[in-house]
């Protein structure tokens, strides 16, 4: 059931810049109606159309067999078969407050899937007039098309009126916990306060228990749940494939878009430190800096509005290996972060010329790189070698 609708989804008016840029990479040539050829830095590649037809979706991720799941925000889940054929909507969803930024958020599958036939989500959670974001799983019954055992595991606290800054990615750390990033919800003057969870990332135990080693467990008057604090609106997240550990994008005010390596515990500044401005150009806090305050990794400004975010393990685009890739919804692009380390060596803007939000960016099989736009009309995308 879904409470509200979707009117039409957040433009963000800020423009786009590049911060330490290799340049944007040019388009080359048509290869057909559904294929189009870029060149990049390190490689050509061929931008597939997959699927049409969506209608604002926000994540994507694999079944074991190739099968893909797609989260709608307008409140639907979505079976896509690998030829891109889309299936019916899937069934047994929660109550959804669906309008602005809120609705059916991110999806994910659960590392023993095979076994278990569980995925978890995220949505934005209606409750008497307020609305949260919310961590949920369930039991994926592909013959019936329906969610079954559904189950929140995981509540952000309070619930609030407002309809903007859910965060809302999940991501399985290595040791099996559920990181799951939360917006402010617009409340930026309570995120330093650790007696809830506004802007925020938690860590809790797929069943929704915590993890006893949680850098806030058994302190009075903080949440047990969270990991860390201080961020604005993160809506990216992935875990590093060699150390394990969580890097998020968020978005900053006017400018001052985050790429953060996150540790647990820390606190990373919003509102007190900010690289961004408030609308009408006024400073935030007290500037870039503060002590106690973990400085970002990378910044944007003007600010993309960054969603999505990848590190590249794959073969199809070898020289891409450990880098970082970022969807950009107001910058209208794909990012690759050229990493060194925990440092951004450089920065190379993708796909110049196909001016599409991209709102989610994964690793798919056999290394191709799968897209998601941000449309009522929108489109699955598969970025592949040329000539492999």
């Amino acid at each position: 059931m879904i409470s509200g609708w979707c009117r039409g989804l957040v433009r963000l008016a800020c423009a786009c810049g590049l911060v330490g840029s290799l340049g944007a990479s040019p388009h080359l040539a048509s290869a057909g109606a559904d294929t189009t050829i870029y060149k990049t830095q390190q490689h050509d590649v061929r931008l597939v159309t997959v699927a049409d037809g969506l209608n604002a979706p926000w994540s994507l991720c694999f079944l074991p067999d190739g099968r893909m799941l797609v989260s709608e925000q307008v409140g639907r889940l979505r079976l896509v078969q690998p030829d891109g054929t889309l299936g019916a909507p899937i069934g047994g969803l929660p109550d959804l407050y669906v309008f602005n930024q809120g609705g059916l958020l991110d999806v994910a599958v659960a590392p023993d899937f095979a076994q278990t036939q569980r995925i978890y989500f995220t949505f934005s959670e209606p409750g008497e007039s307020f609305v949260g974001t919310a961590v949920a799983r369930a039991r994926l019954d592909l013959q019936a098309r329906r969610l079954r055992d559904v189950e929140v595991i995981f509540r952000q606290r309070p619930k609030l009126p407002g309809n903007r800054h859910f965060g809302a990615r999940i991501v399985f750390g290595p040791q099996g916990n559920i990181f799951a990033t939360l917006g402010d919800r617009g409340e930026r003057g309570r995120v330093q306060d650790l007696s809830n969870t506004l802007g925020s990332v938690v860590r809790v135990r797929p069943d929704g228990q915590i993890p006893a080693d949680n850098p806030f467990v058994d302190q009075v008057g903080r949440v047990p749940a969270l990991w860390s604090y201080g961020h604005r609106n993160p809506q990216g997240a992935a875990i590093h494939p060699r150390t394990g550990d969580l890097w998020i994008v968020e978005h900053g005010p006017t400018g001052g878009d985050e790429l953060n390596l996150v540790k647990p515990g820390h606190n990373y500044g919003w509102p007190t430190v900010t690289h961004g401005v408030d609308r009408d150009g006024s400073p935030i806090g007290v500037g870039k800096h503060a002590p106690g305050m973990t400085p970002p990794i990378h910044t944007w400004t003007p600010s993309i509005a960054p969603s999505g975010l990848s590190f590249y393990t794959g073969d199809a685009f070898p020289k891409w290996r450990g880098d970082l890739l970022v969807g950009a919804l107001a910058g209208r692009t794909l990012i690759r972060l050229q990493m060194e380390g925990a440092h951004v060596r450089a920065e190379e803007r993708l796909l110049d010329g196909l001016d599409e939000r991209i709102r989610d960016v994964v690793q798919g099989p056999r290394g191709r790189v799968y897209l998601l736009t941000d449309m009522p009309e929108a489109k699955l995308y598969r970025l592949e070698p040329v000539g492999r």
